[in-house]
């Protein structure tokens, strides 16, 4: 939508609207620069006052053409670039991927392959909530939160990068299993994370739930019902803050999820704070399914046996995850060649953003920069 129809279609949101002593409307550009937006969006605000009468979000800052060009690259080859979506949490980028096209070859990893990957993908799971839990709450205005998160979050990327040599874009798994077998002290360093990490929840929510600053900006504040998740497609923390209990490791299992006991954190309220509660919680259920992999992993191999050139035979599948944001999927069409016919990725991030305007339209300017925040967007994954 042009600038220039989108100031009109403004007009209509609410017609006869009176402003406040019957000033002026304001439209305010929000980014694409700025911090709080978690990356180059832009966001078009129509203020009465503080009050936003209307929204509108503009993307494709930073569009790469990623789907497109998995077209001219190899079904392996194309691997290193899903990390680049959600560069907070590449891992589970890796994962969704991966079972993909070993769908697509009728493939399955063995099992301590998943029990590896299951270990690396809570551990991302752990270090993504970790980056949104300070970057959300050094946007509402205190800064000790950022420090401790990402303090902790270090000793995660650490087995990141003993692992398989990198810390951000990992590139961890292959198509048929993993690359690499956990290196020496792998368990005892992970569960060490684990025992470490348990308090230093306590921690944060010791610094955070309890504030009066930070109640006051987060309930009642960036409200969504349970419905409107639904008609909107959103999944993930922002659906369970609202009361829905979905979660695909649960619904759906992959990757030998069925064989780990855990629950899945819901709030009541779908407001911003519950969807706090639930990404805190979700934490110490990722250290849960963690400890239970790490007790339960076996010897045996870590990779399939698969083609060193990959031709899967023609046809179609789609594949999804429970990722840190919430489900993220992978639709593959194959020719039977050794590229990808087609690629096509949901991301969450651009699907949970569709409810921005939502959640905002009512609510004054800094409710907006919380409602940014409680959404845990990546603008990698929403331009793509």
């Amino acid at each position: 939508m042009s600038d220039n129809k989108f100031y009109e279609s403004l007009s209509e949101i609410e017609p006869g609207h009176k402003t406040f002593l019957d000033s002026n409307e304001l439209v305010l550009n929000m980014g694409p620069q700025h911090p709080s937006t978690h990356g180059v969006l832009r966001v078009i605000l129509k203020l009465d006052g503080e009050k936003v009468n209307g929204i509108e979000c503009v993307i494709g800052y930073l569009h790469r053409g990623i789907e497109k060009l998995a077209e001219s690259r190899t079904w392996a080859g194309f691997g290193p670039y899903v990390d680049r979506f959600d560069y907070t949490s590449a891992v589970s980028n890796s994962m969704g991927y991966c079972l993909a096209v070993e769908k697509l070859l009728g493939v399955e990893a063995p099992k301590r392959a998943q029990y590896l990957r299951v270990i690396l993908t809570e551990l991302s799971r752990l270090a993504s909530h970790q980056v949104w839990l300070g970057t959300h709450v050094l946007d509402i205005g205190a800064v000790t939160p950022l420090f401790y998160a990402f303090r902790d979050r270090e000793t995660i990327l650490n087995v990141f990068e003993k692992y398989c040599g990198a810390r951000l874009t990992t590139h961890a798994f292959r198509i048929g299993g993993c690359r690499w077998d956990a290196y020496a002290g792998f368990e005892k360093e992970v569960l060490g994370i684990c025992d470490d990490l348990g308090p230093k929840i306590d921690e944060y929510k010791d610094l955070i739930t309890g504030n009066r600053i930070w109640l006051q900006r987060t309930k009642g504040v960036g409200y969504i019902s349970p419905e409107d998740c639904l008609s909107f497609g959103i999944t993930g923390p922002v659906l369970r803050g609202s009361g829905i209990q979905w979660d695909l490791r649960k619904a759906q299992p992959y990757s030998s999820y069925e064989d780990f006991d855990f629950d899945i954190p819901t709030g009541t309220a779908g407001d911003t704070f519950d969807r706090y509660v639930v990404r805190v919680e979700e934490m110490r259920q990722s250290i849960r399914i963690i400890r239970q992999a790490v007790a339960g992993l076996m010897e045996g191999p870590i990779i399939a046996r698969v083609p060193k050139v990959l031709k899967p035979p023609p046809g179609e599948v789609y594949v999804s995850t429970e990722a840190p944001k919430g489900e993220l999927g992978y639709f593959l069409v194959s020719d039977g060649g050794a590229q990808p016919y087609r690629v096509r990725v949901r991301p969450p991030s651009f699907i949970n953003l569709q409810a921005l305007a939502k959640m905002a339209t009512g609510s004054l300017v800094a409710d907006v920069v919380a409602i940014i925040g409680t959404l845990d967007i990546v603008l990698g994954e929403v331009d793509r």
